[in-house]
């Protein structure tokens, strides 16, 4: 049972100071997450475009991401939370997760129908979500309150450089000479997407191995073990846990929540509309089937690249700011950036100007990414760490589910069908996003 008390939290495991380089080898296999994610964001789009999807169909056809995220991370968070193998409470879940996601970036460039790529997605997505939510609890568990911050931005780090490579790959496999730009296979998918996917599945694999080898669990005590193997077992308690965090969630989690639903939506949007914007107000082309659009999916392989080396260069500043203005104020300030320059996008005609989004698109990304969890770790009991945790993860799901749903027809007639009122309305949401963390105040109160 989890119930609201006034005393401070009882951790499983405390967390015990770590030097930096041990910090940094157990986040390592966030880079082979955060590197799948990349992939999916840049490609997935031109992927349906090339089979045929219209503009129309993109956010259903991304729906995998949201429901696998709602449904999978607050299980993954609950079973971790009960787990007690001799090889960890989190790690089994790394190992499964990544497995699954390699497989599927070595099949995915060879879809050959639009349903094909969607279902691949599916299971892409319930791979990375088996590992990532517990992996947020693993930082949790291993570190102390003080270095939540370090640790979480640590993951923000990961994310930018993994995405960055992940979006920069194609572009150096070009300007090395070792693809073609126009080369492309029977299915109209050009073979720097195979190549780069390709990559992804090595990437993911072996950077979730070299954390689970660097970087041991702290175990469980017998009394731990003891009280864990007490508690109730089977899929039924799993749910009735669940529902028992959302009664007793703290404050801070709710109003994030609602700070999740304008972000998350907005960066939904993004992902799925940003080729589409820049093929139009780069190379003025819409035609999926042009050397101009072949270019654009590149170019947005630059723009979220650049935006992620942004990310990883701002990532352990974010981290020393939040000490020292707190974590409330650094993701406010960096959410009204990135959604300011969000909105600059679509009016920039050269490529050489596309650096202003990036600059503040990447900090808000990297706040995105840790600051949250930092600001969320200390009000939450530890034995449940990987439970709310879990239900944190789906305040970011929920608003791309909602986005699948709704966006279609805010697309179609309040936007007049154009991608670059689309990042204009995503630009905005972000904004409005970095407003709602004014209303977030800290308690005393946690979770016991």
């Amino acid at each position: 049972m989890i119930v609201a008390s006034e005393k401070k939290v009882e951790s499983f495991s405390s967390g015990i100071k770590l030097n930096f380089g041990s910090i940094i080898a157990m986040n390592f296999g966030f880079f082979g997450i955060q590197y799948s994610f990349g992939l999916q964001q840049t490609n997935m789009t031109p992927i349906y475009s090339y089979l045929g999807a219209n503009a129309d169909q993109i956010p259903l056809l991304n729906l995998a991401g949201p429901m696998t995220g709602l449904i999978i991370q607050p299980i993954m968070g609950a079973m971790s939370d009960k787990t007690t193998s001799r090889f960890g409470r989190r790690r089994p879940y790394f190992l499964i997760g990544a497995i699954l996601c390699s497989i599927c970036l070595f099949a995915m460039p060879y879809s050959s129908s639009i349903w094909m790529a969607a279902s691949i997605l599916w299971i892409l997505d319930a791979g990375n979500n088996i590992t990532m939510e517990p992996y947020r609890a693993f930082v949790s568990d291993k570190l102390p309150s003080e270095q939540h911050a370090l640790g979480f931005l640590t993951q923000s780090f990961f994310t930018g450089l993994g995405i960055t490579l992940a979006n920069l790959t194609p572009g150096i496999l070009i300007a090395a000479g070792l693809i073609s730009i126009n080369s492309r296979s029977a299915n109209n998918i050009p073979y720097t997407t195979y190549a780069a996917f390709f990559i992804g599945g090595v990437v993911s694999i072996g950077s979730i191995m070299f954390s689970c080898f660097t970087t041991k669990e702290t175990p469980l005590t017998a009394e731990e073990i003891k009280k864990v193997k007490a508690m109730p077992g089977g899929i039924g308690s799993i749910f009735k846990d669940i529902i028992e965090a959302f009664k007793v969630m703290p404050p801070t989690m709710k109003k994030l929540g609602i700070v999740y639903l304008f972000n998350w939506y907005g960066m939904f949007i993004y992902w799925q509309f940003i080729t589409l914007c820049l093929a139009k107000t780069i190379f003025n082309t819409v035609d999926s089937a042009s050397d101009g659009f072949a270019s654009a999916q590149l170019l947005t392989g630059t723009v979220n690249g650049g935006y992620n080396v942004v990310t990883f260069l701002v990532a352990f500043p974010l981290a020393y700011f939040a000490r020292k203005i707190t974590a409330q104020r650094v993701h406010f300030l960096s959410l009204i950036l990135g959604g300011l320059c969000l909105i600059s996008l679509p009016m920039i005609n050269n490529e050489a100007l596309l650096f202003i989004p990036i600059i503040g698109l990447g900090i808000a990304w990297a706040s995105m990414m840790g600051t949250p969890y930092a600001m969320l770790a200390g009000s939450i009991p530890k034995a449940q760490t990987g439970i709310f945790m879990g239900i944190l993860n789906m305040f970011i799901v929920m608003p791309m589910l909602l986005e699948t749903i709704t966006f279609k027809y805010i697309y179609k007639y309040l936007l007049g069908h154009n991608p670059e009122n689309a990042i204009l309305f995503a630009g905005a949401l972000i904004a409005i996003g970095g407003i709602m963390v004014l209303f977030i105040k800290k308690k005393s109160v946690e979770l016991g």
